[in-house]
Formats: structure tokens, sequence, C-alpha cells
């Protein structure tokens, strides 16, 4: 069996070798072999491919055997350009770093440790002591999550450790670990909304849920509230969500993902049409909630666990979509009466 990574994966190549108990090749390809078909050639139908998008706009496509996407967010695969006989796995592994980012966030947001600092000097010591400004607490807030998937309930988990008040929103979502004060449908968004002092959006980014925060969305929050974004940046309308912060109807964001990404190693892009860093009730930071030093360890030890897992012909984990049933061919009945 020959493994192909593609992209960012191929960085992780070794690491995806040390993990797996069978042989197998492992080749690396450039981003461009997520798209086009020049390198399809080298690829059987015992093949996995390990990448974060994939697509075909030919209609040709290699058979192959799995796509495993090293990360959870499924936006960058095509469905339609799959083979029919290919299962498609995703991988975690990247709620906790998300949910100490999140904690860190409101933390920051209510602390506000960078100012503290930054007034305290020795030759102003009795001075700055005397005029200190208290600072707030997330003791007792209200924390609502747009979405209560696994980052959701991470977050709840923690949240809840410091004594936050949670409410969620997820179509699906039961609670039976009781994290939540409650779970609302969608229709209640607004309600959530109005009552949260941090809103996390940590859904998925779907047709369903593009636009999902408009202006609508944002004029029920808060005047103190702060909208934290860690799934997908469409899930908030940009220039809604800019022009909420630059007026001040919304307390602030924490912005780590973004509207525009570099598709290549020389490309240029804006992350967003509006300049959101220099907004001062905006803390943007570079898509790095989750990107910690220990995540690729965990996140290539799984994918092998599953390579191992294929060729063992044991079930599959964090199997998104199964492939399709062999056909079976027609036979004619040649009998005669």
């Amino acid at each position: 069996m020959k493994v192909f990574m593609i992209g960012e994966a191929a960085n992780h190549k070794d690491k995806l070798g040390a993990y797996l108990t069978t042989p197998c090749e492992i080749i690396p390809l450039p981003r461009e072999a997520a798209h086009s078909p020049d390198f399809d050639s080298a690829i059987t139908t015992d093949d996995v491919v390990v990448s974060l998008r994939f697509s075909r706009n030919d209609g040709s496509v290699p058979d192959f055997r799995l796509l495993h996407v090293p990360g959870a967010g499924l936006d960058g695969v095509d469905m339609a350009s799959l083979p029919s006989g290919a299962s498609l796995c995703n991988v975690f592994e990247h709620e906790i770093p998300i949910a100490e980012f999140v904690m860190a966030a409101m933390l920051n947001w209510e602390i506000r440790p960078d100012a503290l600092r930054g007034s305290f000097a020795t030759d102003t010591w009795s001075d700055v002591y005397r005029a200190r400004v208290p600072h707030g607490e997330i003791h007792g807030l209200t924390l609502g999550l747009i979405g209560f998937g696994r980052i959701g309930r991470t977050i709840a988990r923690r949240a809840a450790a410091f004594g936050m008040r949670i409410l969620a929103v997820d179509q699906f979502a039961a609670d039976s670990d009781g994290l939540a004060e409650a779970i609302l449908p969608p229709d209640r968004l607004p309600e959530m909304l109005a009552q949260s002092d941090f809103v996390v959006i940590a859904c998925p980014l779907t047709d369903e849920t593009r636009g999902l925060i408009g202006a609508a969305e944002l004029a029920a929050m808060k005047p103190t509230g702060v909208l934290i974004n860690v799934s997908r940046a469409p899930i908030a309308d940009e220039e809604a969500l800019y022009d909420a912060l630059q007026r001040r109807t919304i307390g602030g964001a924490v912005l780590d993902v973004w509207y525009g990404y570099p598709a290549g190693a020389d490309d240029r892009v804006a992350p967003a049409r509006f300049r959101f860093e220099d907004l001062p009730n905006a803390v943007c930071t570079p898509h790095s909630s989750a990107w910690t030093t220990r995540l690729p360890e965990r996140r290539y030890a799984f994918i092998a666990r599953n390579i191992d897992r294929l060729i063992a012909g044991e079930p599959l984990l964090n199997l998104v979509r199964a492939p399709a049933p062999a056909v079976r061919p027609v036979l004619q009945n040649t009998s005669f009466p």
C-alpha cells in the first residue's frame, strides 16, 4: 500500500511513518495534487490519500481506498469528486488547545494582564498602587456556545470549572453530562446571544451556518458582549462584524479565523476586506488556536492507527463517509419453461 501525503500533510511524513505498525510506502506530493490530475496515474485502488483538500473539476479521479483529512473541517473536500469506493475520515485532537485558547481569551479580556503589567514601574509605584483600577472576572459570566460538539463541550468543561454559566445552541446535540444550563435549537439563537457575555463560534461551516452571525444577530448581543471565532470566518458576516466593532455596538471580538488564506507558498492575500487589526476592540490572531507543538503528534498517531485498521480490515474511526456498496451485475434469466 502507498500513502500519498499532499501539501501541508507532507510536512509530517516522518511522524506518520513513526506511528504506522504495518509497512507502507509514504509518498509526499505538492499542494497542487489536491486539485490537479497530474499525479493521479501513481494512485491505485489500494492506496490512501492524506490531504486537507481534494477536488477534481474535469471529472477524472483516481480510484483509491481512503481519503484521510488531517483535521476536522471538511470544507476543503468536494464530496462529489471522491471515488465511490473510497472511505472518508477526519481527525480531531484539536479541541484541547482550542478550549485553552478560548479560556485564555476570556481571562485576558477580563483581567487585562498586559495593561496591568504596562502600568507597573518602580518610579511610579506609589501613585499606580493608589490609582489601580479593578479588573473583571469570568466567574458568574454567561458563555454562549454556537455548536456543542467536541470543541464546544471541551470548552464548556473548562468554563464550568471557572464558575461560568453555559448556554448552547445546537440542532442535534444532547447534554448527557449536564454541562450546559440549556441547549437551545437554532431558532432561539437570538435569545442565547442576548444573555451571553462571551459568544464562541464552535460549529462547522456549512450552507446553513454560512453568514449565521449577521447584522441582526450582532444587534441581539449585549453591548458589552464579546464574539470569539475559532471555527470558520464566514460563519460571521464580514462587513456586519466590522461595522458592529467599529460602531461599538458589541464589546469586542477575538478572531482567530479569516476570510482569505494563501493557496500557495508565494501567495500574498489579505485575511479580510477590512483591517480588523486596526480596531482597538478586536484581538486578531493568525489561525493559531489549535496549532500547538503537540497537536501533530496526536493527529498523525490517529491517522496511522486508522491506516493500520484499514489494512487489517477493521472498522475505521471517525468515518465520515463509507464507500458505496459494490453494484452486483444483474444476471439474465436464461432458463426455459
